[in-house]
């Protein structure tokens, strides 16, 4: 058995491909198997991939599928998953060549069900690093983890003995992910080392906003909807509430600013702030929020129904 398979969708990514396999070849841990899922490209990463593939036969399996989106593409590829780890890297980006290596003996070290690491933003002209705020227990770790999937090795069991998968086409995949893997973890580590180098694109989901940036409203409602079948709602409660209010305020609402259909873009912002106060009326009452003073958490307290729409002001200006 492999000791890490990592899963790397592919969709017309010629120009970054190469870079990212090269990343993965190269890595010091031997016993590694990397899926690279074709997801309907129809650019020339079709024939890089099956080159790598052809060249590197003992380490990469190519497989295909017809245009599913980012998540189908991860769930078609741990499908082929045999190791006892599980690693996503998006295929724009790569990473250091003893990262694997480096994080799954710190899970073998520390029977860990996961290992985190941290990691850079790439710019086209700067770079910055995004360390880990510490937790120490699921319940920090619901509301403080970075909710991405290429920054984790997790162990395959707990991802398919709990049927874990990505939410089929729509965005902000990461989010339900790891929020439904969390209450699951028995032990988790961290290496305090930039690992991913995360390549910032001016096209990619992330930075092109319209309508679907509202599919926040499903994934949270999702996540919350989880955690009342599973009977542990009550215990995560507040961490919940949290971040319920979190997205709606911070991330999500900055994005939703940069919509550029007018009506769609005031449709939202007044959605979020509905949204928010229905389901969690009393939210700014959230222990979390008030026992802590990050800028963040700063800011949600001075949100009322009339800065609100101050704030959603400003955020589209800086945007």
């Amino acid at each position: 058995m492999p000791q890490v398979s990592v899963i790397v969708p592919i969709y017309n990514v010629e120009k970054y491909l190469s870079k990212c396999i090269e990343s993965l070849v190269n890595q010091t841990l031997q016993d590694i198997e990397i899926i690279l899922v074709n997801d309907g490209s129809t650019d020339n990463s079709v024939n890089i991939a099956k080159q790598y593939a052809e060249k590197y036969k003992d380490k990469i399996k190519y497989v295909e599928k017809e245009n599913g989106g980012l998540s189908d593409a991860r769930n078609f590829g741990m499908n082929f998953a045999t190791a006892e780890y599980i690693a996503f890297l998006d295929s724009d980006d790569y990473i250091e060549k003893t990262a694997y290596e480096e994080m799954y003996n710190k899970a073998k070290t520390k029977n860990a069900d996961y290992v985190e690491c941290d990691f850079i933003w790439e710019y086209p002209n700067k770079a910055k690093e995004d360390k880990r705020i510490n937790y120490n227990n699921k319940k920090e770790m619901l509301a403080l983890v970075r909710v991405v999937a290429w920054n984790k090795l997790i162990r395959r069991d707990k991802i398919i003995n709990n049927n874990l998968i990505f939410p089929k086409g729509l965005r902000y995949e990461d989010v339900e992910f790891t929020y439904m893997l969390i209450p699951h973890l028995e032990k988790t580590a961290y290496v305090d080392k930039c690992f991913v180098h995360y390549t910032q694109r001016e096209n990619s989901i992330a930075n092109v906003q319209n309508e679907r940036t509202a599919e926040i409203f499903t994934i949270l409602n999702n996540v919350i909807e989880y955690y009342k079948q599973n009977n542990i709602y009550d215990e995560y409660k507040e961490e919940l509430e949290y971040n319920y209010a979190r997205y709606l305020l911070c991330s999500s609402l900055k994005r939703i600013c940069k919509i550029q259909d007018k009506v769609k873009r005031k449709e939202l912002i007044q959605k979020t702030w509905n949204m928010l106060n229905k389901k969690y009326p009393n939210w700014k009452k959230n222990k979390i929020l008030n026992n802590s003073n990050t800028g963040k958490n700063i800011y949600m307290k001075t949100v009322n129904k009339f800065t609100y729409k101050i704030y959603a002001k400003i955020f589209k200006v800086i945007n």
